[in-house]
């Protein structure tokens, strides 16, 4: 019995090698190459550059135009999960502080409504 739980026989060594062929330049691939080239984000989703809005764009330019229109609807979508999000809150709370809900929940309430505000102030006659 030895101190590492190397291979107790012949054929157990043999795909212990075996498996470390394989396993050896995909491990060297991985570490030396791919990981020195990755971008690291400090967020887990992809951080997207701003472009100009639809209404700094000149008439002639359609790669600015269809840019600003993927940014705006980049934009609404963060916009509805932000509402999403201060909804289930709001409604969380309201299952929680039953009886007292309409007191305790008033600042979640205050926040949804505000951000619904600004909601449509931006996106409420825009159809994409």
């Amino acid at each position: 019995m030895g101190d590492a739980p190397r291979g107790r026989n012949a054929l157990n060594r043999f795909f212990d090698s075996l498996s470390n062929a394989v396993e050896s330049p995909i491990i060297w691939f991985r570490e030396k190459i791919v990981v020195p080239n990755q971008k690291d984000y400090a967020w887990y989703h992809q951080r997207f550059r701003r472009v100009p809005t639809i209404d700094e764009c000149y008439t002639d330019d359609p790669v600015c135009q269809h840019e600003a229109h993927l940014q705006f609807k980049r934009d609404k979508l963060v916009e509805n999960e932000i509402l999403s999000i201060l909804r289930r809150r709001f409604e969380d709370c309201v299952l929680y502080e039953a009886p007292d809900h309409k007191v305790k929940c008033q600042a979640l309430w205050d926040q949804y409504n505000e951000g619904a505000e600004n909601w449509f102030t931006k996106c409420k006659y825009i159809y994409l």
